[in-house]
């Protein structure tokens, strides 16, 4: 049996219909860029996550990116402000932080959870500290009220990378809501995912947004008037369409995902594999289930050998990339102990019951 990782063609296919009509209400509309798909899905998604305010960008990279740049142009950071974000993150979340001339301080996850915790972003304080930006890994929210409380009572921001945590919630408060903002990508493999590439912010404050709307276009929010140096980082709107169809299935694909990985948490049995905490009710999406193994790279071959196709997030952390060498030579070891065990299993809304006992199946006799 094979079993993919993740089948994007069949995902989408669940859509075609709507998504074809989508696709033509866009073309008949003779407008393609800054058009009503892309308000109405700004609208949506604003109200799914709670926000006030949603500003549809390019890529979850630019989301993160130009809520800085935001805060920069606000007053809020200059150069050399220090952002606390977890060690263990993915390189866009690092890359959004040095594209604005920030400082990143990588802090080491909790290890029960992969996120970011008080216990460890207080011992990295120091006068130019300005940002926590925890990131939701993996689709567990972290845990937010300590955190807020924290960062209010140390005057700081809270920027949430909630790339992989569309619709996670905790005290009934979802990602993208928690924070003074937060960055959402939308590329293709997300729990909503794009059929490109496609990002946004969230937000309740006005003035921030207000900020946002213009830089993401040259810096304009009236024609050929610019009040900022931006860029062009704006949602197109054939994405925004797709977009719109599949935010309405998203509550409905992260109970598939939910109980795939109650099954995968209840009826994999092998001791030599460690399990992901599910964390409190509505708290995780599971955008991936990650399991960990001492010998991660023996078995993952092993299941590829049956057809069981498996993925590391991330094999090598960012303060040993050439492109980080001023971290180079430093010590994280949670994070790094996270890289050389982890391990990704299959968890997608088109996933049989067949191809879900399979994976339990093999996992439990290798």
């Amino acid at each position: 049996m094979k079993v993919p990782f993740l089948n994007l063609k069949a995902v989408n296919e669940r859509f075609q219909p709507q998504l074809l009509d989508a696709c033509s209400r866009v073309i008949d509309s003779g407008q393609y860029i800054n058009g009503n798909e892309q308000r109405q899905f700004e609208l949506e998604f604003a109200k799914y996550c709670g926000a006030q305010f949603c500003i549809g960008v390019a890529n979850g990279l630019d989301a993160l990116k130009l809520t800085l740049n935001a805060w920069k142009i606000m007053g809020h950071l200059r150069d050399g402000d220090e952002v606390i974000v977890p060690a263990n993150t993915f390189v866009a979340s690092i890359l959004a932080i040095t594209e604005n001339r920030l400082v990143p301080v990588f802090a080491e996850p909790d290890e029960r959870s992969f996120n970011l915790c008080v216990e460890t972003v207080r011992p990295l304080l120091s006068s130019k500290t300005k940002v926590i930006m925890p990131g939701h890994l993996y689709g567990r929210l972290t845990e937010m009220t300590d955190l807020m409380k924290f960062a209010q009572n140390q005057g700081l921001l809270i920027l949430e990378d909630a790339a992989q945590a569309h619709g996670a919630s905790l005290e009934g408060i979802k990602s993208g809501s928690w924070g003074h903002a937060a960055g959402f990508s939308f590329y293709p493999g997300k729990n909503l995912g794009a059929l490109g590439d496609a990002g946004a912010i969230t937000t309740s404050d006005q003035k921030l947004y207000q900020v946002l709307r213009a830089i993401r276009n040259y810096g304009s929010d009236e024609k050929y008037i610019y009040k900022y140096q931006g860029c062009n980082s704006r949602l197109d709107e054939m994405q925004a369409a797709m977009l719109r169809v599949k935010l309405s299935f998203l509550n409905e694909d992260i109970c598939v995902r939910r109980a795939i990985a109650e099954r995968y948490r209840s009826e994999i049995k092998n001791s030599a594999i460690r399990l992901p905490d599910a964390g409190a009710a509505g708290q995780y999406v599971w955008h991936l289930f990650v399991i960990r193994h001492v010998n991660r790279n023996q078995l993952q071959r092993r299941l590829a050998k049956v057809g069981i196709e498996t993925l590391v997030h991330y094999p090598l952390a960012a303060h040993k990339q050439a492109a980080f060498p001023e971290f180079i030579g430093r010590c994280y070891p949670i994070t790094e102990y996270m890289q050389e065990c982890v391990l990704s299993l299959p968890i997608d809304p088109v996933l049989n019951n067949l191809q879900i006992d399979y994976v339990i199946s093999q996992l439990n006799t290798l």
